[in-house]
């Protein structure tokens, strides 16, 4: 997928949490917090590619992980999901200097680029160290990216039009409950070593 392609997409993904209130913090978050952070985050997994636009503008970090996973190896799973939010969680001062809505929507962004890139045919290795890919490949780079932009854009349309609030997501919700226990785990774990 383009950086075009993923930044409409995360603009997508963000205002359908936010419209799903798919967690407390996103559903009464502050659109200013949540989209940039959002942009902020989409494009970070292919900093593993030197030629994307990240890796071209940090070459010195894009070179290196290109070399030791390639495209689309560790950055595009959910272990490094996992390995940014403990390290962020263990160097970050607990202040509150960034708000939750932010904290969630730099998730949300990150995500959003491993969703998308699941819509291609090459897919993404979500258990990497296992090979396995995941993909529903509905775009196809060979066509060009208007069906990429035309479905983002019309993913856009759809979480706009989605009513807020629909269940079964909701701030109580199951989605809510479940990203709360897993942080409440998480915290816990990194709390008591």
């Amino acid at each position: 997928m383009t950086a075009e392609g993923h930044v409409i997409f995360a603009i997508a993904s963000a205002i359908f949490a936010k419209r799903a209130e798919l967690t407390p913090a996103l559903a009464q978050g502050d659109w200013w917090h949540i989209l940039p952070a959002v942009l902020l985050t989409c494009l970070l997994p292919d900093i593993d590619h030197p030629k994307s636009v990240l890796g071209q503008r940090l070459k010195w970090i894009s070179q290196p992980i290109a070399r030791l996973f390639g495209h689309r190896g560790f950055t595009h799973s959910l272990l490094a999901v996992l390995g940014a939010l403990a390290l962020f969680h263990l160097h970050m001062p607990r202040d509150g200097w960034l708000p939750a809505d932010a904290f969630q929507g730099m998730v949300l962004g990150y995500l959003s680029h491993i969703a998308a890139d699941m819509l291609t045919p090459a897919g993404v290795p979500l258990l990497w160290p296992c090979r396995w890919r995941f993909r529903l490949p509905l775009l196809n780079s060979q066509k060009g990216n208007q069906l990429e932009r035309a479905l983002c854009l019309g993913l856009v349309g759809y979480a706009l039009w989605f009513p807020a609030g629909m269940p079964p997501f909701g701030a109580t919700g199951w989605p809510a409950q479940v990203i709360n226990n897993l942080e409440n785990t998480f915290i816990r774990l990194i709390n008591h070593p």
